[in-house]
């Protein structure tokens, strides 16, 4: 019977090494967790490596990319994703272990897509590789903070936590996007219904009163003769405003893809106003909630540090962590390294100082997340409400204008008709 040598975590973090005869890699797996243990590397002692057979005069590179290839375009509704997370949260909650978890929902989820992708990643597991490795071959199903969190999951032993944590913020996500997208329903139809308008105004009146004032002599009042401006540009350098809109999109996106670019993007992002609100809040939520989980779970803090970094999802607060974590190094306490670098609020960095004094640090970074997961929906609901008065203003600002400029126009005409001497 092969013999496996095998790394894996145990539930306080702690690395394991051991070896166990099995008769194959995916009973050495079972094995392993039902010891509570979570896989890291488990090798075949003295095996050779396996080796994908193929049909005669088939490339093997070819047959092991493909696989590859269809992993990385695979893509699935954020709705289902949901449901993954949510039912294997469920199911290790309920003790199967993740092998046993991932083969029930293959069988249940019937969404093909779905099962595609479970299949695979049961089929990673069984070959050895942790499941954090195993999402990372679906780049577009997965986001990197999902990602990183099941590997701080593993890595703590706190798996069903993390993803238990993880369906609180892809709910919370969808429930920002269903909030936003119902808020904008009744804007975007009044955006819609005075675009048509201005449209036909532009387009067939704007000429026509032009035509008739040109005709009768009369002079065109200043907002009229802007609008008849507007009109000619709109008709004749059309495509000047498109190349400026294509050669701006392609110029922004070339900009962030450079790390400098990339990390002013982010920073931007973090200053605009609502928007910027919104993704401070959720973060200072999930940072303090996913610190104190890995803390709770025994993991070193400096370790811990690194996985909420990288859970960041922003290049600027990656680069701003990464020197909070040097300063750390250096001997200064978390509180103290992140109110030097001003990233995080006041009332934030007082109550950690709180937590790190009275020796209490995983259960107050509990309570702040609290405090910010609170802030978030109050900051969700405030910005909601603003959207659609803010749109409704500014249509009827345009509207107005357009039929402020035409009013004025027949208004002239008429006045110099009736002076005109007859």
């Amino acid at each position: 019977m092969p013999q496996f040598a095998y790394r894996a975590r145990n539930m306080q973090g702690g690395l394991v090494e051991g070896t166990l005869d099995c008769a194959d890699r995916s009973v050495a797996i079972r094995q392993i967790e039902q010891l509570r243990y979570i896989p890291i590397r488990i090798e075949i002692v003295g095996g050779a490596p396996q080796v994908v057979t193929s049909a005669p005069g088939t490339s093997t590179a070819r047959v092991a990319a493909a696989p590859a290839l269809a992993t990385q375009r695979l893509k699935i509704p954020h709705t289902q994703l949901l449901i993954f997370t949510e039912q294997l949260a469920h199911l290790l909650q309920a003790g199967m272990t993740l092998d046993e978890g991932l083969a029930v929902l293959q069988k249940r989820l019937k969404h093909a897509k779905v099962q595609q992708m479970t299949a695979a990643l049961h089929r990673a597991l069984v070959d050895g590789r942790s499941f954090s490795q195993a999402l990372r071959d679906f780049p577009r199903i997965f986001p990197t903070i999902y990602v990183n969190l099941i590997a701080a999951g593993e890595a703590s032993g706190a798996l069903p936590e993390i993803l238990r944590r993880l369906v609180e913020h892809l709910m919370q996500a969808k429930n920002l996007r269903d909030r936003v997208q119902q808020a904008l329903i009744y804007p975007a139809f009044l955006a819609l219904a005075g675009g048509v308008l201005m449209t036909i105004f532009i387009t067939f009146m704007v000429p026509q009163l032009t035509a008739f004032m040109a005709q009768n002599g009369g002079a065109l009042p200043l907002p009229t003769r802007m609008l008849v401006a507007f009109h000619y540009l709109l008709t004749t350098y059309w495509w000047v405003a498109v190349a400026l809109v294509v050669g701006g999109t392609i110029g922004i996106r070339a900009f962030i893809s450079t790390e400098e670019g990339h990390v002013t993007w982010d920073r931007l992002r973090l200053a605009s106003p609502g928007y910027g609100r919104i993704i401070k809040h959720r973060y200072y939520a999930q940072f303090s909630r996913t610190l104190g989980t890995l803390m709770e779970n025994g993991i070193p803090l400096l370790k811990a540090l690194d996985l909420v970094t990288e859970i960041a999802g922003n290049k600027y607060l990656e680069r701003k962590l990464a020197e909070v974590r040097r300063s750390v190094i250096d001997g200064a306490n978390l509180s103290v390294a992140l109110s030097a670098h001003q990233i995080f609020p006041e009332l934030f960095t007082d109550m950690m100082a709180v937590g790190e004094q009275t020796g209490h640090f995983a259960q107050t970074m509990q309570t702040i997340a609290d405090v910010y997961e609170r802030e978030l929906d109050r900051t969700v609901q405030i910005t909601s409400q603003l959207i659609p008065p803010v749109i409704i203003v500014c249509i009827a600002v345009i509207v107005g204008f357009v039929v402020f400029s035409i009013l004025s126009a027949v208004f002239e005409m008429t006045s110099s008709l009736q002076t005109r001497p007859r």
